[in-house]
C-alpha cells in the first residue's frame, strides 16, 4: 500500500515536475553569464568604474510558495534582502526580489556572482531572471 501511496499522493516533492528544467538551466545560466557583461558595459557608459561596488537588485520565479520560501532563506542566509510573493504579471508563480550587499563591478566578479544567483535559484527550483542597480 505504501507504494501506491507514494505514487498518487502527490506528497514526494521528487515526484513533482520541476519549474525549471535541467535544460532551460543549462539556457538561463549561458544567457545570463552572457548578459551582464553588457550590461556592466553600459554600467561603464553611464561612470560606473569597475573598483565601484554596487548593490544589485535580483530577480528569481518558481511556481510555488514554499520554493520561493526555501530560495528566500538561502538568499538571506547571504545577507540579502529578500522579498517574495505571487507574481503580478502571473498569479500562478511566485516572484522573489531583493538586494545584494555590495559588488565590486567588475566583470569577473559579476559573471561570477550571476552564476551563484543561477545555480542558487536552479537549487531551489527557481529560475535566476536577471539583475539591475541603480547607478546613483
Amino acid at each position: 500500500m505504501g507504494f501506491f501511496n507514494s505514487l498518487f499522493s502527490g506528497s514526494k516533492g521528487d515526484n513533482a515536475p520541476r519549474f525549471v528544467t535541467d535544460t532551460a538551466f543549462a539556457a538561463n545560466l549561458a544567457n545570463q553569464k552572457k548578459m551582464s557583461p553588457m550590461t556592466l558595459a553600459q554600467l561603464r557608459k553611464l561612470g560606473i568604474a569597475e573598483s565601484r561596488s554596487l548593490k544589485l537588485e535580483f530577480f528569481f520565479y518558481t511556481d510555488t510558495n514554499q520554493k520561493a520560501q526555501a530560495l528566500a532563506t538561502g538568499l538571506k542566509e547571504l545577507n540579502y534582502q529578500v522579498s517574495s510573493g505571487t507574481s503580478a504579471s502571473d498569479v500562478k508563480k511566485f516572484i522573489i526580489t531583493g538586494w545584494s550587499t555590495p559588488i565590486k563591478m567588475d566583470e569577473t566578479t559579476v559573471v561570477s556572482w550571476t552564476d551563484e544567483m543561477c545555480r542558487l535559484g536552479f537549487k531551489n527550483d527557481a529560475e535566476f531572471d536577471g539583475w539591475g542597480t541603480n547607478a546613483d
